[in-house]
C-alpha cells in the first residue's frame, strides 16, 4: 500500500513509462476499474519501479507526451523573437537616454538655484554701506551672523513681493492744478491694447501695432475742438494700461507724437496683482471718483471699481469698426450735460454686454420721442396759420 501511495504521486510521464513496461494499452485501461488499476499498480515490483526511476535520472529517452490542449498552449510562455529583443533593447536605450537628460536637467536646476542663493547671500546678506563705504547699522546688527544674513535676505524678498503685488506709489496722479490754471472737469482712463491699438504679427514685419479707426477724431473730440464753445478739453485723458511700460511706452509715444492727447501714462507698476490679474485701483488716483470714467475691455482689470468702469468688447483689428465714434458721442453727452456723478450712468450701462450699442439704441428712441413731441406742436401751428389766412 505504501508503494501504491507513492506511485500515485509519480508524474504522468513516469506513470506512462510504467504502463508501457507492463504492456498495457490505453484501450485496455478503459475497460479496467479503479480496483483493477490499483491492483495492477501494486503488483509491479519495486525493482521495476526503481529501474525506471534510475533510467529516467540517467537521461534515457522518454516516450512522447500526449499533445497539449489549447488552453495549455495559450498559457505556456513563448520564446521571444529577435524582433522583440530588438524593440525591447531600443526601449531600454530610450529610457536610459531620458534618464540621462533628466539627470542633466536636475543638475542644471540645482546649479542655478545654488548660484541664485549664493548671489542673494552675497548681495543682500551683509549690511548696507553708504557712499563712503561705511556700514549702515540696521535692526539686525545685534543678532548672530547667520540670523543677520537670513533676516536681511527675507526682508528683501518681502520687499520684492510687495513691489510685484502693490502699486509703486500711493498717489498715482499729481494734485489737480489750482485756479487760475485749467483743470478738465472729468478724468478719463483708457486701456491701450485692444482699445486704441491692436497687436498683429506677420512673417514679413513681425509684431506691429495697428491703430484703431477714428482714433485721431476721438481724441480731437475729447480735447474740445469739436465739443465745447470755448475750445477747452472736457476730459483729462490718462492712459492706464496693464502692459509693461518698457514695451508699450514707445507705442504710446508714436500714437501721440505731438504730446497733445494724453495728460499722464500709468503702466503695470501702478496696478495691484490680485489672483493672477493686474487690477487698477482707482482709489489711488488722487481724483474725485464722481468724475472718473475707466474704459476697459477686461472686467478683471476694473474689478475694484466696477461702478466707475465702462467695459466694452475688445477690438480685434477689423477696419469697419466705428466704436470710437460712438464712444466719443457717449462721453461728450456726459460732459456737456455736466453729470454730477458718472457712476450712476456707468452702473446703468454695465448691465449690457455692449454698452455703446445700448447707448446708440437709447439715442434712437430718444430722437423718435422728440419727433413725436414736436409733431403735435407743428400741426397746431399749421392749423392756426390756416385759420388766420382764412379771415
Amino acid at each position: 500500500m505504501m508503494v501504491a501511495r507513492h506511485l500515485c504521486r509519480i508524474p504522468s510521464i513516469v506513470c506512462q513509462s510504467v504502463l508501457q513496461t507492463s504492456r498495457i494499452t490505453p484501450s485496455c485501461i478503459k475497460d479496467l476499474s479503479k480496483h483493477h488499476v490499483s491492483s495492477l499498480v501494486c503488483g509491479l515490483s519495486v525493482l521495476d519501479v526503481s529501474r525506471r526511476f534510475s533510467s529516467i535520472s540517467k537521461g534515457s529517452p522518454l516516450s512522447p507526451l500526449p499533445p497539449s490542449s489549447p488552453s495549455t498552449l495559450k498559457s505556456s510562455p513563448l520564446s521571444p523573437s529577435p524582433q522583440t529583443n530588438a524593440s525591447s533593447s531600443e526601449d531600454d536605450a530610450k529610457r536610459e537616454a531620458q534618464w540621462r537628460s533628466m539627470k542633466i536637467g536636475f543638475y542644471v536646476i540645482g546649479a542655478s538655484t545654488g548660484a541664485l542663493l549664493a548671489y542673494f547671500i552675497y548681495q543682500y546678506g551683509p549690511p548696507q554701506k553708504d557712499e563712503n563705504g561705511k556700514i549702515i547699522e540696521d535692526e539686525f546688527m545685534g543678532l548672530p551672523l547667520v540670523q543677520q544674513y537670513s533676516k536681511r535676505i527675507w526682508n528683501q524678498l518681502v520687499t520684492y513681493n510687495k513691489m510685484i503685488k502693490e502699486p509703486s506709489r500711493d498717489k498715482l496722479l499729481p494734485d489737480p492744478v489750482p485756479f487760475p490754471y485749467y483743470q478738465p472737469p472729468y478724468t478719463l482712463l483708457l486701456e491701450f491694447r485692444d482699445l486704441l491699438v491692436h497687436p498683429e504679427w506677420t512673417y514679413n514685419t513681425g509684431w506691429r501695432f495697428k491703430k484703431r479707426p477714428f482714433v485721431d477724431e476721438f481724441f480731437e473730440t475729447l480735447n474740445g475742438s469739436a465739443t465745447d464753445r470755448n475750445n477747452v478739453p472736457l476730459f483729462e485723458v490718462v492712459i492706464f494700461t496693464s502692459e509693461s511700460g518698457l514695451s508699450i511706452a514707445p507705442i504710446i509715444d508714436a500714437l501721440d507724437k505731438e504730446q497733445k492727447y494724453f495728460y499722464f501714462k500709468l503702466f503695470r507698476d501702478s496696478t495691484e496683482f490680485i489672483d493672477g490679474h493686474h487690477v487698477k485701483n482707482l482709489h489711488l488716483l488722487n481724483r474725485d471718483l464722481n468724475k472718473v470714467i475707466a474704459v476697459d475691455w477686461n472686467p478683471n482689470s476694473v474689478s475694484k471699481n466696477r461702478e466707475n468702469a465702462l467695459v466694452v468688447p475688445p477690438w480685434k483689428g477689423n477696419d469697419d469698426d466705428r466704436t470710437l465714434v460712438d464712444l466719443a458721442v457717449f462721453l461728450r453727452t456726459i460732459a456737456v450735460n455736466g453729470v454730477d456723478d458718472v457712476r450712476e450712468v456707468m452702473m446703468y450701462y454695465s448691465q449690457f454686454d455692449d454698452p455703446i450699442e445700448a447707448f446708440n439704441q437709447n439715442q434712437i428712441k430718444l430722437r423718435e420721442q422728440m419727433k413725436e413731441l414736436q409733431s403735435p406742436q407743428v400741426s397746431r401751428f399749421g392749423s392756426s396759420l390756416s385759420s388766420w389766412f382764412k379771415r
